[in-house]
């Protein structure tokens, strides 16, 4: 689905990305995990095309993402952030089929796609006049999950969708979204700082450092045969994880 070929990125003298490649393959999840610098975000963004690579090039279905079709392929990523990154203004409603309308959809079809997701994402409807600010945190990602769903695109892209939320409200959206990715036979891409997490979701993982790959592959084979000791060090540093 995505394939990422020789893709290196700076901002300035700090090297984000190092010839990197990458396979995403269809309908799986994959997962991008490492410590908070490693090229995780900066991964998302050039897919999403918020940004350009200095060298190498970013596939989608085959395609090279350049400036002439971005947009066009953006319209076939659903991307959730941290936090939710829902227009505080605009009610749950507006800021799930805010994209929608501006493409012009028919009030019948946002109306059906928006009971369908408020279903999917257990997402109580009464709540679809509610602003952000009288939302709970789950609710937030919820609503922005929705978002990202609207116009059923092929890809989801999640970065941290969850890190911001507390261990009960976590534990029952990542139930909640692994059904969802089942069910909806998604492409996926998710980053999370938690090994545990990874594990859950993933079928593949990835671990970064300092801008390039140093394992992916399934978490039993991180914890038989890592690649070095870091990926070791990693792996045991997340005590809550049990085997």
């Amino acid at each position: 689905m995505i394939e990422l070929k020789k893709v290196s990125k700076s901002f300035g003298s700090y090297q984000a990305l190092s010839q990197l490649d990458l396979h995403i393959a269809t309908e799986t999840t994959t997962v991008l995990i490492g410590a908070s610098g490693c090229g995780k975000s900066t991964i998302m963004r050039l897919i999403t095309a918020l940004i350009e690579p200095d060298e190498g090039s970013i596939e989608f279905d085959g395609e090279v993402i350049d400036q002439k079709n971005k947009i066009s392929f953006r319209q076939q990523i659903g991307y959730v952030i941290q936090g939710g990154g829902l227009f505080p203004h605009l009610t749950a409603s507006d800021n799930i089929t805010l994209v929608a309308k501006e493409l012009k959809h028919s009030k019948s079809e946002i109306a059906e796609k928006l009971i369908q997701l408020c279903a999917l994402t257990h997402f109580d409807s009464e709540k679809l006049l509610s602003f952000p600010s009288e939302l709970s945190g789950g609710q937030i990602q919820r609503v922005a999950l929705m978002r990202a769903l609207m116009l059923d695109p092929k890809v989801l892209l999640l970065d941290e969708p969850l890190g911001s939320l507390d261990p009960i409200i976590r534990a029952s959206l990542q139930s909640d979204l692994k059904e969802i990715f089942q069910q909806l036979k998604k492409t996926v891409l998710l980053v999370t700082h938690d090994m545990g997490e990874a594990s859950y979701f993933g079928d593949t993982l990835v671990l970064l450092r300092q801008g390039q790959i140093l394992q992916q592959g399934k978490l039993s084979e991180f914890v038989d045969a890592p690649a070095n000791r870091y990926v070791t060090d990693f792996i045991t540093s997340q005590r809550s994880l049990t085997w």
